[in-house]
């Protein structure tokens, strides 16, 4: 592919340094506290660089632009939703992980419910994150794919196996770390790109914004209510905040993060300054998509999740380094995200289901052997689901949000069921969760087939979590109560 010796030599030593520092952080571990939490005293500062870089995926990196460039800037209404669901986590759902010692967020669900609402909740993170995941490490190998000239299938195990070996050594001092610096990584690499590519435009950021208002794509806001439509304003504003209420209040990725800080003041910091983060990310990233709008204008199009892939193999090759600092930019958007998958999914394995249901009595030691191993098993999954994203039709950004949404949304449901209710059981509380799940399959599956009709994805988490509470409600209500 002509890529130079320096640039390559970049990639690898970014990647073999990632690798070395996470088995240098992990040395020491003693215990399955330590793996799992970073024995809870992590600064506010880097868990909050953890949130964003965790947030912030090969799919953010490669198919934020590719959204604007096919569309317009109306998925920045999403990110306004995120601000106002982290202050709803805050408020609501943060105070409840800091009354006991939590190592999982669904312990918090066993303590109200029982412990088969926990498991119930932690089998349906394992197969979102998995999924979900799976799919961005699919992202990833593109640009390797393309880089290299290698197979997508070599692209991604080659991806998988640098993630879960710093992951496996290090644990979650490793992941927050190395999020910490992979986050100054992908932002200087957006940036970089961004300013080769407006120089690369004749009238520079003129031609970009005029280019990109002559094709209507300068447009942020839809008032339109359009219940299909999944960048519109209200999709994006209720939407957005249900999905970030959900992802971030109720989801393990994230409340893995707000218990290695070392108080609830330090977490709440994190989270609420995380959102306007995001939001200007965001806007790099669609900005980038415009300005790739104007530099391929005239050509055939590209699909929206490769034409920022396209740009940097092919037009980043001078001078010498900037190829190897901008991929090495898309890696670490990438480890940050898979990295910390790997860790909550094993923690949630080995907290929530193996030790109630096999070894109760399991020693510090063999919780510490069994996460790790869990670690690496779990990478494999994601391999073999990324291996089957290569035959996705569909935008690989809308799929990886739909599924969140679609599986995050229940589960919040049942926060907000133990959280702001004291009649309600734990048998009332499955029924609102298998209802809830019963309408989005029906939602998502059955009424397009035979209506035409569609919901789109950012109302998957307010539709689950509403539908969740209200049938827990009613569930809770046609059950007898007993003295």
């Amino acid at each position: 592919m002509g890529i130079s010796g320096l640039d390559f030599g970049l990639i690898g030593a970014y990647l073999l340094g990632t690798v070395l520092f996470g088995v240098w952080v992990g040395r020491g571990q003693r215990s399955a506290g330590d793996y799992m939490l970073g024995s809870r005293d992590l600064p506010a500062w880097a868990v909050l660089l953890s949130i964003v870089a965790t947030e912030t995926s090969t799919v953010t990196f490669l198919s934020a632009p590719g959204a604007a460039y096919e569309g317009n800037l109306t998925f920045l209404q999403l990110p306004l939703g995120y601000i106002l669901g982290r202050v709803a986590v805050v408020l609501v759902l943060m105070p409840g992980y800091f009354r006991g010692q939590y190592f999982t967020a669904y312990q918090v669900l066993q303590e109200r419910f029982g412990g088969t609402t926990k498991q119930v909740a932690s089998l349906l993170f394992l197969v979102t994150r998995s999924l979900a995941d799976g799919l961005r490490l699919t992202l990833t190998a593109i640009v390797l794919h393309r880089l290299t000239g290698w197979g997508m299938v070599p692209s991604i195990l080659a991806m998988g196996a640098v993630t879960v070996v710093y992951t496996y050594f290090g644990g979650m001092k490793a992941v927050v770390w190395t999020d910490v610096s992979q986050f100054f990584v992908y932002l200087a690499g957006a940036v970089a790109a961004f300013a080769v590519l407006l120089g690369k435009l004749p009238g520079g950021w003129q031609e970009l914004v005029d280019s990109a208002g002559e094709a209507g794509k300068l447009r942020m806001f839809e008032f339109a209510f359009e219940a299909d439509r999944a960048y519109g304003f209200w999709a994006g504003l209720v939407g957005g905040a249900f999905l970030s209420f959900a992802s971030h209040g109720a989801d393990q990725l994230m409340v893995q993060r707000y218990l290695c800080a070392r108080s609830q003041r330090g977490a709440a910091w994190a989270l609420l300054l995380s959102g306007p983060v995001v939001f200007v990310q965001f806007t790099l990233f669609l900005f980038l998509g415009l300005g790739l709008y104007a530099f391929y204008r005239g050509q055939p199009a590209l699909p929206g999740d490769q034409v920022f892939a396209r740009f940097i193999v092919d037009h980043l090759r001078q001078p010498p380094g900037l190829l190897g600092l901008v991929v090495g930019a898309v890696f670490a958007a990438a480890l940050s995200t898979l990295s910390s998958s790997l860790n909550s999914s094993a923690t949630t394995a080995v907290k929530d289901l193996y030790l109630p249901w096999f070894r109760p009595d399991a020693s510090e030691r063999e919780q510490l052997v069994l996460t790790k191993t869990l670690t690496a098993l779990f990478g494999g999954v994601q391999m073999l689901v990324a291996i089957a994203g290569i035959y996705q039709e569909r935008s690989i950004l809308d799929r990886v949000l739909e599924i969140a949404g679609f599986t995050t949304g229940p589960i919040l449901g049942l926060f907000l069921l133990g959280r702001c209710t004291t009649h309600v059981r734990q048998p009332a509380a499955l029924a609102g969760l298998l209802v809830a799940i019963a309408t989005l399959c029906t939602v998502r599956f059955v009424l397009p087939e035979w209506t035409g009709w569609r919901l789109a994805w950012p109302w998957y988490p307010a539709l689950g979590a509403f539908t969740t509470v209200a049938a827990g409600l009613a569930a809770a209500t046609l059950r007898p109560r007993h003295p």
